[in-house]
């Protein structure tokens, strides 16, 4: 077929396709109904690309201040990539900086106030002139493969436009996929119980009409006692309630997700319940509460176990990166890895894990993680060195620390207020590994501790961890090994 006609096709679905002598760049327009972003003016490849407008802090948490609204951008791209962003700010930006910085990308400024960046891979990155103060998400997304057949009857196909299901609710059962079309904007929320499912494309779920907590399912994606899931390249913006939610699930496979959350509390990013062998990898989470939750809802649903998470980014606005326990029932939570992992915007404790009811958590491994501490977690020297000396034995449930409470990794036993049996788990085989800490100065403890002689931490390594410039060892003052906890190594 004459490359002509593939962009004549192209421009009726709604979809531009952009080539240049470096790459062939998909875009899609912003469809009627939905309100632009007019925070960022966005050129690709020397094409206009709009982006679209998400928020944080509805009501009742308008008190907060994480920003404010922020903007995202979706594209998809085979090769590099030339961008040119303007921040419309009413006043002249010296810099943007991209985050994650691993990814090494630098805006150069041009004569007319924009910046150049080039993207020569599939990723997602945050572009900031003020930390999270209205920033512009941009999702660099391959090619996608295999589109499904609209007239497929086994296909929930919506295409390029603004829909609203009937109740609000898309229903998915076996053998059923759910496509969202580039410049599909889906006003919904999913609930899938069966086999075979997969809900996949470029679209977006908005779930921002439902205040918090409500909306017509448990979670905005809810999967239910399923098997064999694929979710794929979809963007999920305003969650009312828990996002991306696998309970009693089986052989989950999530990949080259965007949730643009923030918008309420209690807003979990991916919360697999009672799982087993999930696997979320490329993936973008933006939340006010946890990004990931591990936990144990009914223990009739059997362990959580088998969870693999690498090559992720994970920006968290109150709550915690990871968080493994408090809801703990299951007998185990075990065979559980973070790997390849960018912190950009952290707030708390960032790796949480404390399991109780008896659950046994273990074999956790978490390597290759960078932190970019931001201003809002920074410490005068003062409060650094006071947060160095802690008494451990003082260290509450819900404040480690007087005022400050930003770790890297907590690790204990505990009895809280979502158990239904009151008496503390066990963590056995932890492995900390290649860990790095920049940005401004902040808190940067480590702490592993058992409940008591019954319930303890057993089997803890810390390898490599290197905060602001300096390699931890066994005497750093930032590392707390509290008691009834054995085999720890740091090295």
């Amino acid at each position: 077929m004459k490359k002509s006609l593939l962009l004549a096709i192209a421009f009726t679905l709604g979809i531009l396709c952009v080539s240049s002598v470096n790459a062939e760049v998909t875009l899609w327009p912003v469809p009627e109904g939905e309100t632009p972003s007019a925070l960022w003016k966005v050129q690709v490849n020397g094409s206009d690309a709009t982006p679209l407008s998400a928020r944080t802090a509805d009501p009742p948490f308008e008190k907060y201040n994480y920003g404010g609204e922020y903007a995202f951008l979706s594209l998809d791209a085979d090769e590099r990539v030339e961008l040119k962003i303007t921040p419309n700010v009413g006043k002249e930006i010296d810099a943007l900086t991209v985050r994650p910085l691993s990814l090494g990308i630098k805006p150069t400024k041009n004569e007319d106030g924009s910046f150049s960046v080039d993207v020569d891979k599939p990723c997602q990155f945050s572009v900031e002139y003020n930390g999270r103060e209205h920033p512009l998400l941009v999702f660099v997304n391959p090619p996608e493969k295999d589109v499904p057949n609209a007239d497929d009857p086994n296909v929930v196909y919506y295409g390029p436009g603004v829909h609203e299901p009937e109740g609000g609710k898309v229903e998915l059962t076996d053998n059923q996929t759910l496509y969202l079309a580039p410049g599909a904007v889906v006003k919904c929320q999913i609930y899938a119980h069966g086999k075979n499912i997969a809900i996949r494309g470029r679209g977006v779920v908005d779930s921002s009409k439902w205040p918090w907590p409500t909306g017509p399912c448990p979670h905005v994606l809810s999967i239910n006692s399923s098997q064999n899931v694929h979710i794929e390249g979809i963007i999920i913006r305003g969650a009312s309630h828990w996002t991306v939610v696998p309970v009693n699930c089986d052989d989950v496979l999530i990949e080259n997700i965007k949730l643009c959350g923030g918008r309420v509390q209690n807003d979990d990013g991916i919360n697999p319940c009672n799982s087993r062998r999930v696997t979320v990898r490329n993936t973008f989470i933006r939340t006010d509460d946890d990004c990931m939750a591990l936990k144990g809802l009914d223990v009739n649903n059997g362990n959580c176990e088998d969870v693999t998470v690498e090559n992720c980014v994970f920006w968290c606005d109150r709550a915690r990166i990871v968080l493994m326990g408090h809801e703990s029932r299951a007998p185990y939570m075990r065979n559980v890895i973070f790997r390849n992992i960018d912190v950009i915007h952290a707030q708390t404790r960032n790796f949480l894990f404390e399991p109780g009811e008896r659950m046994i958590m273990e074999n956790v491994l978490v390597e290759n993680v960078n932190f970019e501490m931001g201003v809002e977690n920074a410490l005068t020297p003062e409060e650094l060195e006071k947060m160095k000396n802690i008494d451990i034995s003082q260290l509450k449930f819900n404040v480690d620390v007087a005022n400050r409470d930003n770790w890297l990794f907590v690790g204990r036993p505990v009895v809280n207020q979502y158990m239904h049996t009151q008496e503390p788990g066990h963590i056995k085989n932890v492995v900390i590994r290649n860990i790095n800490v920049t940005g401004d100065i902040s808190y940067a403890g480590i702490l592993f501790n058992g409940a008591d002689e019954t319930h303890r931490t057993d089997g803890v390594t810390l390898e490599n961890i290197t905060v602001f410039g300096k390699k931890l060892d066994a005497n750093s003052p930032l590392i707390h090994i509290g008691d009834h906890t054995d085999n720890v190594e740091i090295k």
